[in-house]
């Protein structure tokens, strides 16, 4: 790099680098997003190398693609008054930001990134990409993307968490696009959202990120089983405890399930279920956590999740029936798109406002799983494309004459 903070004219015929930014204070969604994106990245060329900058406290356990690699930043943990604190250094929140601003600017600086995809939070946690972005900006071609979900929250809420980031700012000034995970016609992640138009040209809507199965995945059951998964497992509680009462209350509820709690369920909970799941003969089997949820997912009759965005992506890529029990707290993202997956027949809803608390409502749903219509006997035949056009489109970003992203 010279000394002026620029990048040499001859790395700009170096094979292709993306950074990609997580910012993981809670679950495993981020994480595993920017995993599958620069899974595909890697595969556009056979030289271009990904490094993923995530706080996920379990980043380590996972298994990351050829010429993908991770920084794990500094952890943080949301209290229940809603506050953040530093996860294990003893510093306090402002501290910790500022530590992990400091990583992410000099990974930046280092890595010398062609092209940046920030998941979700567009100036990062509590603003700690802004120095990086104004950086990368003031000194670099890099393309910078802003990669969102398919829902964030419900409108209004969204709006009002936007308007105090100063989300749309960043948005507007440092993004050359924005990349919806999703499809229009199913749901606008920024509904309820005041942003100019200029960033609406800059949207691109590129289809949910299909999944597919590793090479070398776990053991996998020989008879037929149903996957209960909470995701991460951080707020997972209730529905596994909602299962666990189904096969308590009916000895004859089959095929038996297989539980993977997720690896933020544990402490006296989890040794609660343990001891649950070991009282009902080998008809409910637990597990941890594994990396590879896809091969369990591929294996499986059916599927019941609380329908976070990674879960459904896999729901749909294995075409799996599935009952999905979403979180209404803290944000109704789930709830929002369960709702709206079953209103297009892709999944099944379980709403305790709806359907009702009781045991036999998750028995009944246990029951009828297998008359469930598949995914795919609905009518989007591009639900499933959004790796193929993140490709294609990223080969038009490094195409591309250099310029910034508010020109």
């Amino acid at each position: 790099m010279s000394s002026d903070g620029s990048r040499p004219a001859e790395l700009g015929r170096r094979a292709p680098r993306v950074l990609l930014y997580s910012h993981d204070t809670f679950g495993l969604g981020h994480l595993r997003r920017s995993r599958t994106i620069a899974g595909a990245l890697t595969g556009l060329d056979p030289n271009l190398s990904a490094l993923i900058l995530t706080g996920s406290p379990v980043a380590g356990r996972f298994t990351f693609p050829d010429r993908v690699d991770h920084i794990r930043l500094p952890g943080v943990t949301k209290l229940t008054d809603g506050s953040y604190a530093s996860e294990a250094l003893g510093l306090d929140i402002d501290e910790t930001t500022a530590l992990r601003a400091g990583l992410i600017r000099a990974a930046a600086e280092n890595f010398e990134p062609d092209l940046v995809i920030v998941d979700k939070e567009p100036n990062g946690f509590r603003g700690e990409l802004m120095e990086t972005l104004a950086w990368l900006r003031a000194n670099t071609n890099a393309k910078l993307v802003l990669g969102l979900r398919d829902v964030l929250d419900e409108g209004e809420t969204l709006a009002a968490e936007w308007e105090r980031k100063g989300a749309v700012a960043a948005m507007r000034d440092f993004y050359h696009d924005i990349w919806v995970y999703g499809l229009e016609s199913i749901y606008n992640p920024l509904q309820g959202v005041s942003y100019p138009e200029e960033v609406n040209h800059r949207m691109h809507y590129t289809g949910y990120l299909r999944r597919e199965t590793w090479d070398h995945g776990p053991d996998v059951d020989v008879d037929p089983y149903i996957l209960v998964t909470p995701g991460g497992g951080g707020d997972g509680a209730r529905l596994v405890d909602q299962v666990l009462r189904a096969y308590e209350a009916d000895p004859t509820l089959s095929p038996k399930a297989h539980i993977i709690y997720g690896p933020f369920l544990s402490g006296d909970t989890r040794t609660q279920f343990e001891d649950r799941v070991a009282k009902l003969d080998g008809r409910v089997i637990s597990l941890g956590f594994d990396s590879k949820m896809e091969n369990l997912i591929d294996n499986a009759v059916g599927v019941i999740a609380m329908g976070g965005y990674n879960t459904f992506c896999e729901i749909l890529s294995f075409d799996k029936r599935a009952i999905i029990m979403p979180r209404k707290v803290p944000r109704l993202e789930q709830y929002i798109r369960a709702a709206r997956a079953e209103q297009l027949g892709l999944v099944r809803m379980l709403d305790p406002d709806r359907d009702g608390p009781g045991t036999d409502v998750m028995i009944n749903a246990i029951r009828a799983l297998p008359d469930q219509p598949l995914p795919s006997t609905g009518e989007y035949p591009d639900l499933l494309e959004g790796l193929d056009h993140i490709v294609a489109r990223v080969r038009d970003l490094l195409d591309t004459p250099d310029v910034k992203a508010a020109e």
